[in-house]
């Protein structure tokens, strides 16, 4: 994993304590993402290992969740997902959170693990792979 601990951990602090926006670019377009939570889980796994040789899975992850409501981004998401799709890609999720004292842009690349489909929006389950602050 590529990513800045301490950063994330503002970001996951500072989602938690305000209401940020997120934007999910694919294809150059993007959509409005809510009900953003971030969380270190386990992934169901016994120890550090490659899965399926396309990806490398820890024993613990970050988890993020969100939910977008323009159903348009569904056939984009079908390429995106982990699984038997060997040339899954990663989503950019970009959001702006205060950083010493001023607002700094952070984009966060995600592997998709799972989406929800209702009749009004999907909900989609990603790991973080990579943080970065612009």
């Amino acid at each position: 994993m590529s990513f800045n601990h301490d950063l994330l951990k503002v970001l996951t602090d500072f989602n938690e304590n305000s209401s940020p926006e997120y934007r999910l670019f694919i294809n150059d377009t993007s959509y409005h993402v809510t009900d953003v939570s971030i969380a270190h889980s386990p992934i169901p796994v016994n120890e550090p290992t490659t899965r399926g040789g396309i990806y490398f899975s820890d024993k613990f992850a970050f988890k993020m969740k969100g939910t977008i409501s323009d159903l348009s981004v569904i056939p984009m998401l079908t390429k995106k997902m982990l699984g038997p799709n060997t040339e899954f890609g990663e989503l950019k999720i970009v959001t702006s959170i205060e950083l010493s004292g001023k607002p700094t842009r952070i984009e966060i690349f995600t592997n998709l693990i799972n989406s929800v489909q209702t009749p009004r929006s999907v909900e989609l389950s990603m790991i973080v792979v990579k943080l970065e602050s612009c």
